[in-house]
């Protein structure tokens, strides 16, 4: 997981950390927590109106992709993993409460101090100066950094 306090930077980190894992040859997917609800159905578009008329569900395909939306309270990442299972590495943005292992972004801008348990993080990414015995701490442009953190991690080191 990537995590941290409100608009620490954690799409961002993800933006930049993707790639890099890609091009690593990793098969890579990305479940995004959002604690104030969302909707990815526009007004007017079919799967709207099917919600609107009362569906629990919707899903949507076409030749090369699909979308499921489905009525559920307290969802967790866990139900969504099993639609990433051909995947090598799958990568929660948020998730700072989860037992899942985690690199944590704490920006002096926004925040100096971690809210992740320290014993569920792999690294520290900050612009701050803080320390956390056997957790790696990455400049926050260290993609580099953190992405060789998750491959190690990934391939069993």
């Amino acid at each position: 997981a990537v995590s941290g306090t409100k608009n620490a930077g954690k799409t961002t980190q993800l933006t930049k950390l993707i790639p890099l894992l890609r091009q690593a040859g990793k098969r890579v997917a990305a479940i995004k927590h959002d604690y104030h609800g969302f909707d990815i159905d526009l007004p007017g578009t079919d799967s709207y109106r099917l919600r609107q008329a009362g569906a629990l569900g919707v899903a949507i395909y076409s030749e090369g992709q699909f979308a499921v939306i489905q009525q559920q309270q307290n969802a967790v990442a866990e139900q969504m993993l099993g639609y990433f299972g051909d995947m090598d590495l799958v990568l929660l943005e948020g998730g700072k409460h989860t037992p899942y292992p985690k690199i944590e972004i704490v920006r002096r801008a926004i925040s100096e101090s971690p809210v992740c348990r320290a014993d569920t993080l792999i690294g520290l990414c900050t612009d701050c100066p803080l320390f956390m015995e056997g957790v790696p701490t990455y400049a926050l442009d260290d993609y580099d950094g953190m992405a060789k953190r998750v491959l190690e991690l990934l391939n069993g080191g």
